[in-house]
């Protein structure tokens, strides 16, 4: 697979090294970049389940899935992130943007139990 702004290898575990990231979601992450005409920095992506982020949660979660990813982004460029992601369809939408690392994590999950979709939250 080919895509125009995003090597696969951006998306491999910061711990192993494995990339188990659903090509969907690199899609989807096109079609929002091609939107926003800027890049989108992507700070994580997908996590093995032995990752440090994941292994201190009960349950693996959508990074794990290969469905998830976090992009360094703040201030006004955060904000249309926001927006733009809401309306290129993302369901899980996570921000944090205070201190250093500022990020939105963006999801293409689906509604199970435990983790209700659509849905938005903060760190």
């Amino acid at each position: 697979m080919s895509w125009k702004n995003f090597k696969l290898e951006e998306f491999a575990c910061k711990h192993c090294g494995k990339n188990e990231i659903n090509h969907k979601l690199i899609d989807k992450l096109q079609l929002l970049r091609d939107d926003l005409g800027f890049p989108l920095v992507i700070s994580s992506g997908y996590r093995c389940p032995e990752h440090p982020i994941e292994a201190k949660k009960s349950k693996p979660g959508t990074h794990a899935e290969g469905i998830a990813v976090d992009i360094a982004v703040s201030h006004e460029k955060a904000i249309e992130v926001l927006y733009k992601g809401i309306a290129h369809g993302f369901k899980g939408i996570g921000v944090n943007q205070k201190g250093d690392g500022r990020f939105i994590h963006l999801d293409i999950g689906e509604m199970e139990d435990g983790r209700p979709r659509p849905h938005l939250w903060s760190y």
